[in-house]
């Protein structure tokens, strides 16, 4: 199954265009709850990083500001003004600390969380709502759910058609690389470890989103007998596993590790199969776990079965960022973006 990189395209003018203000609908999220959404939806509050990458993507414009402001090397792939927006106080992870006072102060029309929607997650949000009075909105953030978050999104915010143009490349995406992973016997699925910060050790564990994409390609993912979102594990830890390739999120373990004599004789190191995500405007692999990671299946799925995903990597990149950012990168930008992933 060959990837049409014209979906990418399909929804351009549309996505650069004014957006036309559509009445929202009722929609119900991913915990059941029906959310009421304003008529006219102009301010929406992302409730973590997922959700304003999401949100960005889809509405730049209804996006109040960020929990994480882009740098000034993610703004060079972002619409400036809405790059530039604030900071805005985080409500994940706060249970029932959250202050809620400045978020009330700043009159949302709408909150947005993307991500888990199990336990405490679902518990925030009917929390939440029920504190401030304003609709606030949980989607699932896995994989395989992106579509359907974009169109529920879509749906809330008053988007349907744009989300829906962004669903259908993001389920082709997903629907293109199960296929394809799928086909691939056990013998030929790496032994892969996620080295997530500056020294290494930190890692995405077993079925988290932090390490979904990996996973979800069909790699093994050496930490996967640890459960969790990510944690700190030793060098002995890495070398037991002697993963095959290691995928670093950070430039300057990726350089070191190559020399490194305390990981020498692990079997990544020896072939040199060390590779660094890319991660401008938002990781490829993580940093959030959202919808940027779709163009990073495309990358991993290269580095992982080459044979199976032919496409060009740097035209699947220029495409993605046309449609899913906004911005269409130079040449020169994607060879940066490409160029220390190894």
């Amino acid at each position: 199954m060959r990837m049409d990189r014209r979906i990418f395209l399909s929804g351009f003018a549309a996505a650069l265009a004014v957006p036309q203000r559509a009445s929202a609908a009722t929609v119900t999220d991913a915990t059941g709850r029906t959310i009421a959404a304003p008529d006219h939806v102009m301010r929406v509050y992302p409730a973590g990083p997922p959700a304003a990458v999401t949100l960005y993507t889809l509405a730049p414009d209804l996006l109040m500001g960020w929990i994480e402001p882009p740098g000034p090397e993610a703004r060079e792939f972002l619409l400036p003004e809405i790059a530039a927006r604030p900071k805005l106080p985080r409500i994940t992870g706060r249970g029932d600390a959250a202050n809620l006072d400045p978020v009330v102060a700043l009159k949302p029309d709408l909150i947005i969380d993307i991500g888990n929607v199990e336990g405490s997650f679902a518990a925030l949000a009917a929390g939440v709502e029920q504190k401030t009075g304003i609709p606030y909105a949980l989607l699932d953030g896995h994989l395989d759910r992106v579509g359907a978050t974009y169109r529920a999104l879509g749906t809330v915010v008053g988007r349907s058609a744009d989300a829906e143009k962004l669903a259908h490349a993001a389920e082709t995406t997903i629907a293109t690389v199960t296929q394809r992973s799928a086909a691939v016997p056990s013998e030929g699925r790496p032994r892969v470890y996620y080295a997530r910060d500056k020294s290494g050790l930190q890692t995405g564990l077993g079925k988290s989103m932090i390490s979904e994409s990996i996973e979800f390609i069909g790699a093994r993912n050496v930490a996967a007998e640890l459960h969790g979102s990510h944690g700190v594990v030793t060098v002995d830890d890495v070398r037991s596993w002697n993963p095959e390739i290691i995928i670093a999120s950070d430039a300057e373990f990726a350089a070191k590790v190559r020399t490194d004599p305390d990981w020498a004789g692990i079997a990544a190191v020896k072939s040199a199969r060390i590779h660094l995500s890319p991660k401008l405007p938002f990781g490829w692999v993580d940093f959030p776990p959202a919808v940027n990671r779709l163009v990073g299946l495309w990358w991993l799925g290269k580095l992982f079965y080459p044979d199976r995903f032919p496409e060009d990597i740097k035209a699947m990149t220029r495409d993605f960022y046309t449609m899913f950012y906004h911005v269409t990168p130079t040449a020169a930008q994607i060879e940066r973006l490409l160029g220390s992933s190894g």
